[in-house]
């Protein structure tokens, strides 16, 4: 599957902008990932440098725009596909870019920092809604979610990015974290679950 561009949106979970004391935004925060940094989670250990500070898990809903986008339309017209997908950040690299103002790309942007699961048919905005998604580390749920907690809608997101970058078949959406990000260490099994179903795993490996 060809994927060109990867946004992200930063603070779309109320929960998760409190819990690390960001307030609540009133549009959506954008920033990007490199394609180089994605890495499909098949069971495999990821290798990770921990020589920059805490690598904090996010887990996300990742939407796939199947089809060119124009300024009327809706989601379910053009995205044909989701994922789950973990956003991976560096914390204290990204607080310190914070305090000076300037672009996250190297706090979001390293290698395999944009974990994924495979892609399913996107059932609708509106079936998601039924079912919570989850990150398992070691077996125990660490993060759980549903998007009815979102602040920005599916809807909301598309037309904010059409609006400022234009969207096109290929592009991806990481579209936020729901609250209980923490950090991953060596040796960490996590799994990435739709509903009841696990949808894709990694173990965390050293570099």
């Amino acid at each position: 599957m060809n994927i060109n561009n990867i946004f992200c949106i930063g603070r779309n979970y109320t929960d998760h902008a409190a819990e690390l004391g960001n307030a609540v935004p009133e549009r959506p925060i954008v920033f990007s990932k490199p394609t180089n940094s994605l890495v499909t989670a098949h069971g495999q250990v990821i290798p990770y440098s921990f020589d920059k500070g805490d690598i904090h898990h996010e887990l996300e809903i990742v939407l796939y725009i199947g089809k060119n986008v124009a300024d009327d339309s809706k989601v379910e017209d053009v995205v044909t596909k989701m994922a789950l997908g973990v956003d991976l950040t560096l914390r204290d690299v990204q607080a310190e870019l914070k305090k000076k103002g300037h672009p996250w790309l190297l706090a979001k942007g390293f290698k395999h920092a944009a974990v994924i699961t495979d892609f399913w048919d996107f059932p609708g905005e509106a079936a998601c809604v039924e079912k919570d998604f989850s990150l398992l580390r070691n077996g125990e749920v660490v993060q759980q979610g549903n998007i009815t907690s979102m602040i920005f809608s599916f809807q909301t997101i598309l037309d904010y990015l059409q609006a400022h970058f234009g969207l096109r078949e290929g592009d991806i959406i990481y579209t936020g974290t729901p609250e209980g990000v923490g950090s991953i260490h060596q040796g960490e099994t996590y799994e990435l679950k739709w509903g009841e179903d696990v949808k894709g795993s990694f173990v965390v490996g050293k570099r």
